[in-house]
């Protein structure tokens, strides 16, 4: 199983935080990274799990418009900024390994759930994700003794400073 942890594009400002849309900016490089991944195949889950918040639900829904429309969104509890890696760390211990699935969060989320499954413990983060960043876990066979949780190991980082043209 392979796990894409992606953090939301860009959002405007808004009274509300939870109701923060994408700016110009954000799904303009939303897009730009959606056609980088369709072009070399490197990102194709077979669901796309978002955060209840604007930001992130339209982050996933550009992503899979442009990779394959037929992929699933699911909007996902355990995702918001400040909820507990744990939570996501034993969904994916009881998800099938059959299925790579994609997650689009935020900060600092994402980065103490990538530090939990690659390091067993979610402090120090030991990443940190741009706007846009996608990282590639894939699960490995062997699970942490202290916690039992899988064991997760890096396969790549992206940024969207990769993409030509970047500003």
């Amino acid at each position: 199983m392979r796990l894409f942890l992606i953090r939301h594009a860009h959002a405007l400002d808004h009274a509300n935080d939870a109701e923060r849309p994408l700016s110009e900016r954000g799904q303009n490089i939303t897009r730009q990274t959606a056609e980088f991944f369709k072009a070399n195949g490197r990102l194709r889950p077979a669901q796309v799990w978002h955060s209840p918040l604007q930001r992130a639900f339209e982050t996933a829904a550009d992503l899979v418009t442009r990779l394959d429309p037929d992929i699933p969104l699911v909007e996902t509890d355990g995702l918001l900024p400040f909820d507990d890696p744990q939570i996501m760390a034993e969904r994916f211990r009881l998800y099938p390994t059959s299925h790579d699935v994609a997650v689009v969060g935020h900060q600092p989320h994402l980065s103490a759930l990538a530090s939990l499954l690659v390091a067993g413990r979610s402090d120090p983060t030991l990443f940190h994700f741009k706007k846009n960043a996608v990282l590639a876990l894939r699960r490995s066979e062997d699970n942490f003794a202290d916690t039992g949780l899988a064991r997760w190991r890096v396969g790549w980082h992206f940024s969207p400073e990769f993409l030509p043209g970047f500003e």
